[in-house]
């Protein structure tokens, strides 16, 4: 297995959580010496204050934002050109599963046809280059495969079942993927990864969801009997498990990634009320009262769970932190965080101008 020389990376999604954390992880954590490309719409969930840091030390030498909307061909084409981009790392996506059932267009539109469009423009731009000078690395998710039963486990092979807007267009971009592949040749790899944790998470996700209204003392609202179980993985370990998966020559491979730690949603919130608790020095079951049933919503898949044996095989990578450690250091950053949190919320982070793009 070659190892691949990366020189400018193009990131869509960078300004959302995963792609901000990934960027993060680039620059600060490896010895990467090419320029990143940071693509994003801009849309509710993207935040250059994720990356404030990141271009304050590496703005316009070797990091640079467009504003740009993946489904646009000409300016992801300008932006090929402009850049001679060799490597996409495709985390643009539409990912909440709550908003897909109630507006399941804008899943279609950037999910599907956004990934469409950026394969296109791949395809033509990249026609006079060596097959070991590029890849297309596209992130998806666990949610494609389905429900799981106790026991069982998703592996590379799982057949794809999704059950919601959100999964059937991650599933379709993927298939999308591994069409452009097998059909055109053109290099590319695909991850699928299990639900992630960490800093610059958007709040209506369910562990910042549960930090923060725990922090405030509002109703904490589990679906259902809250028994649905997931796999959390905290975020570096995603963006290290991505990482090297675009190092080697691994082209036409699938790879889970997941962090082999499940928890049924009642028992992660009141883990949660206990640590904080414990932070807050109140009783261990002091904010557990805060913990309220909801209607459970439609389609709710019951189980996910990876088996990640073939990344850990293949490239060795392993899990670095474990859910303790992880969840301990994502409750100190929201609780250091109170500004991040409360422009989040009051969507000031809309009208933050940096890289001289007023956002407002």
């Amino acid at each position: 297995m070659m190892k691949r020389k990366l020189q400018n990376i193009l990131v869509t999604g960078g300004a959302g959580f995963i792609g901000s954390n990934f960027i993060h992880y680039v620059f600060e954590k490896t010895p990467f010496e090419g320029r990143i490309i940071n693509v994003d719409k801009l849309t509710y969930a993207g935040n250059l204050e994720n990356l404030v840091r990141i271009d304050d030390e590496y703005g316009e030498k070797r990091y640079f934002f467009e504003r740009v909307d993946i489904g646009d061909f000409d300016k992801i084409k300008m932006i090929f050109e402009k850049y001679d981009i060799n490597t996409v790392v495709n985390f643009a996506a539409e990912s909440h599963v709550d908003r897909s059932i109630f507006g399941p267009k804008a899943f279609v539109q950037t999910n599907i046809m956004g990934t469409f469009n950026l394969l296109e423009v791949a395809r033509e731009c990249w026609i006079k280059k060596e097959k070991d000078e590029i890849l297309f690395h596209h992130i998806s998710t666990d949610e494609v495969y389905g429900s799981i039963e106790e026991g069982r486990y998703f592996c590379e092979d799982t057949a794809y079942q999704p059950n919601s807007p959100y999964s059937a267009s991650k599933a379709s971009s993927d298939h999308l993927v591994r069409a452009y592949y097998k059909t055109y040749g053109l290099p590319a790899t695909i991850s699928n990864c299990s639900n992630n944790y960490g800093p610059y998470q958007f709040p209506e996700k369910l562990i910042p969801l549960m930090i923060l209204n725990i922090l405030e003392e509002k109703a904490l609202p589990i679906y259902g009997d809250g028994r649905n179980v997931r796999d959390w993985l905290y975020v570096e370990d995603h963006c290290q498990a991505v990482w090297k998966i675009l190092n080697k020559w691994n082209v036409g491979e699938t790879y889970n990634i997941g962090g082999e730690n499940e928890w049924e949603n009642i028992e992660l919130v009141n883990y949660i009320c206990e640590k904080i608790a414990k932070v807050k020095g109140k009783d261990r079951d002091y904010y557990k009262k805060l913990i309220t049933s909801v209607k459970d919503r439609p389609g709710h898949d019951r189980r996910y769970a990876i088996n990640c044996d073939k990344i850990k095989q293949q490239l060795g990578w392993r899990q670095k932190f474990d859910f303790e450690k992880g969840l301990n250091m994502t409750i100190k950053w929201y609780m250091n965080h109170q500004s991040w949190v409360d422009r989040v919320r009051n969507g000031e982070y809309r009208k933050w101008i940096g890289n001289n793009y007023d956002l407002r």
